[in-house]
């Protein structure tokens, strides 16, 4: 809660004290998540792309799809391996743990369930659409 200070300030009541010392803070780069909700997103996004070039691909569309799954594999590369740089106190959360535990975020507590929803709704949304897509497609001609 915050309160207006002026007239603490004014009055003289204030108590002016030191900043703390600063601590270096803790490198998590692991989000705080288990590494299978990161394998499952990517399963999802690949498997659109999968989905998309069986019934949509053509030697015209060899090329775009393939650099669509490396931009795919990079971009979720590139956060796996900073997880593994030198100066990372943490490692990402095993499920058992997360199941236990959940995550804190930034709005507070977040029950696992919760949290693998969020986490995985996009990717899977996309998926669907993949696949509803594919089946219009496969319908109509």
């Amino acid at each position: 809660m915050s309160k207006q200070v002026q007239d603490i300030i004014a009055r003289g009541e204030a108590r002016i004290v030191d900043a703390p010392a600063a601590k270096a803070p803790a490198r998590d780069r692991s989000f705080g998540l288990p590494t299978a909700l990161y394998g499952g997103t990517v399963a999802c996004y690949l498997g659109f792309i999968g989905v998309t070039a069986l019934a949509f691909g053509n030697p015209g569309l060899a090329i775009p799809m393939t650099i669509f799954a490396l931009f795919i594999v990079a971009g979720f590369g590139v956060p796996a391996i900073f997880t593994r740089l030198k100066g990372n106190d943490s490692k990402p959360l095993t499920l058992g743990q997360f199941e236990s535990f959940g995550i804190v975020t930034h709005t507070g507590k977040l029950a696992p369930r919760d949290a693998a929803v969020q986490v995985l709704l996009l990717p899977v949304l996309v998926l669907f659409w993949g696949l509803t897509a594919a089946t219009i497609a496969a319908i109509v001609s």
